[in-house]
């Protein structure tokens, strides 16, 4: 498969460079966000913006979090969560959890619901699992 990267490269160098309005964001909401081309098995945008949902997993401050790209793709691993959006059953991928920029928020999806959220995040420390402190 043929990506163009040139075509993102430029759509990038235009978020990096425009003025941004610091959007109000908490964790549990979900975002649309220009994610752009990536390497090898990670998940990619798609559309004029580069674009696929976001869960926002932790917010660091009002310029960067910590997001779990979604999907509608339903698989039966411990990497596809299971949750409810919108009455619609998608995929949480947490194995393509990552640091975002706010700067590459397009807009609010909708907030997922507590129940889905905790599901999430406790998936996330199972899969984690640090070693202990030497």
């Amino acid at each position: 498969m043929n990506f163009n990267y040139d075509e993102w490269n430029e759509i990038k160098k235009k978020i990096s460079s425009s003025l941004h309005t610091i959007p109000h964001y908490k964790e549990s909401d979900i975002w649309w966000i220009s994610i752009g081309y990536n390497l090898g098995y990670e998940v990619f945008g798609k559309g004029k913006d580069y674009a696929r949902p976001v869960l926002v997993i932790k917010k660091f401050n009002q310029h960067s979090f910590i997001g779990v790209l979604l999907s509608t793709k339903l698989k039966n691993n411990q990497y596809h969560i299971p949750i409810t959006v919108k009455n619609k059953t998608i995929s949480a991928l947490t194995s393509q959890i990552r640091v975002f920029s706010t700067k590459r928020m397009l807009y609010k999806h909708t907030e997922l619901d507590e129940r889905d959220y905790t599901k999430v995040i406790e998936s996330i420390r199972d899969i984690i699992k640090l070693p202990p402190s030497r």
